[in-house]
């Protein structure tokens, strides 16, 4: 069986945006962004794009996520970092690695996304743990040293953002801008609130870093000193489902300025890697499985496992049990969702004796960002919490992996990946052994220092909100 089940080379479509200026199909009719003529003709000079470069000089081939690339909120030192992130560049690596000068020499290591495990599970007709397996004994047999998944630096991720949300929620009297929370695992959404609507939305936004800037700075950091390495020696990918992680990664607050080195190097899409393997010509029959690494130096053979909650961590579930748990004593068994608008707006609420205690909700997708910022307008947001994602379903139907034809999700694709992920066993993140020991060895314990440093970051504003959304008068 090829690798290229489909029959077909896997590719990733594209959008024209030449000099007549299109809306992205997911306008929030917000952005100001405007594309100037010198913007577009400066990114054609430069080949840059978010996904695949076309060689034409007089159309630049850009693929819209979100509404990043297509507004001009692209710098132009973003566009150049995020155009070396491709397969041409993780060649480059191992290219170097096989010569003699060993001064050029990388260790090599990829993270994967337990969103991206389940489009290898299709893809290799098997289970996602055998995949997993596949995956990394193929990564291994092409010079990747070390191969994890990032569901570790997940946990922390929940982790912070549940004592962050109870730490706002204890403020809320006498701070206005402890609620909402708002989630910020996803670079769409962050990219959007920071370019955007900024002051109204930034200082709600959860601290926590994402699982994958976690990851970054967990290998560049505590693994580089278990191993006796400087971060400058490691080539640090991060295997995911969407192309907004590329823009992530370039952030400057995750650059090392004294050792010129970023905490994650390169992020490539689902997709790119089966590209990798195809163009290898290699059939799943010949790839060796091999299991994943352990951040301790170890092998590690315990199995794939997942969080609570929907194909995106489940940040809502575990941040809501948490809180329920911790702020009103309520042990939260099962959590029942309200849908709203389509089952990506909904909505989970906490009641006791007819009073509603919490209420959060679930915004997937820039159509339900809209109508969120809607009621925001008005001044009334009834939620603590808002789980915030760019993607219409949720990280399991990013565009690097689960794009069909004409640029819309492949459904039956989706679907399949959903069944595949919730058939993964759950691990709470405050039951990992592993997460505590890290807490420990790693970040000298829950509150120190070095957890402000390593798991959180803060978010900046990059344009003045809207006139006509209302601000001293938010309730929220």
């Amino acid at each position: 069986m090829a690798l290229n089940i489909s029959g077909a080379p896997y590719t990733m479509s594209e959008v024209s945006i030449g000099r007549k200026k299109e809306k992205c199909e997911n306008c929030t009719k917000q952005c100001n962004k405007k594309q100037s003529d010198e913007g577009i003709n400066s990114l054609q000079e430069k080949g840059v794009a978010t996904g695949e470069v076309a060689e034409s000089t007089s159309v630049q081939q850009v693929l819209l996520s979100a509404c990043l690339a297509c507004d001009g909120c692209v710098s132009e030192n973003e566009g150049q970092r995020i155009s070396q992130q491709n397969l041409d560049e993780l060649n480059h690596v191992l290219a170097l690695n096989k010569k003699c000068d060993t001064s050029k020499h990388k260790i090599l290591m990829v993270s994967v996304c337990p969103q991206s495990l389940p489009f290898f599970a299709i893809k290799f007709q098997m289970d996602v743990p055998a995949a997993a397996k596949k995956l990394c004994g193929f990564l291994k047999s092409v010079g990747v040293h070390y191969v994890f998944d990032t569901t570790v630096a997940a946990s922390f991720s929940i982790l912070e953002s549940q004592r962050e949300f109870v730490q706002r929620f204890r403020r809320k009297l006498h701070d206005s801008n402890a609620m909402p929370m708002f989630t910020s695992s996803c670079p769409g959404w962050i990219r959007y609130a920071e370019r955007v609507l900024g002051s109204l939305v930034t200082p709600h936004i959860c601290t926590a870093r994402s699982p994958q800037q976690i990851m970054g700075s967990m290998v560049k950091d505590f693994f580089a000193r278990q191993q006796k390495l400087t971060p400058d020696q490691i080539f640090h990918v991060v295997v995911a489902p969407c192309f907004d992680k590329k823009l992530e990664a370039v952030r400057e607050e995750f650059y090392n300025s004294i050792l010129e080195t970023r905490d994650v190097d390169c992020v490539l899409t689902s997709g790119e890697i089966l590209h990798l393997m195809e163009q290898s010509k290699v059939t799943v029959e010949e790839v060796d499985s091999a299991p994943l690494d352990h951040v301790f130096g170890e092998t590690s053979d315990l199995g794939v496992t997942r969080h609570e909650g929907r194909g995106s961590e489940g940040f809502l579930e575990h941040i809501f049990k948490h809180a329920a748990k911790e702020l009103f004593g309520i042990d939260v068994q099962e959590i029942v969702y309200k849908t709203l608008r389509n089952r990506d707006f909904q909505e989970v609420a906490l009641e006791r004796d007819g009073e509603t205690l919490l209420q959060f909700a679930a915004v997937y997708g820039f159509r339900n960002i809209q109508t969120l910022v809607h009621r925001m307008r008005k001044g009334k947001v009834p939620y603590q919490l808002v789980e915030v994602l760019s993607c219409p379903g949720g990280c399991l139907s990013g565009r690097g992996q689960a794009e069909g034809e004409g640029g819309r999700p492949d459904r039956p694709l989706v679907q399949q990946m959903e069944e595949h992920y919730s058939s993964l066993p759950v691990r709470l993140p405050e039951a990992n052994p592993e997460v505590q020991r890290l807490y420990q060895d790693w970040l000298d314990g829950h509150d120190s220092l070095h957890v402000q440093q390593c798991l959180h970051t803060q978010y900046k504003n990059h344009s003045q909100p809207p006139s006509h959304i209302p601000n001293s008068d938010m309730q929220w």
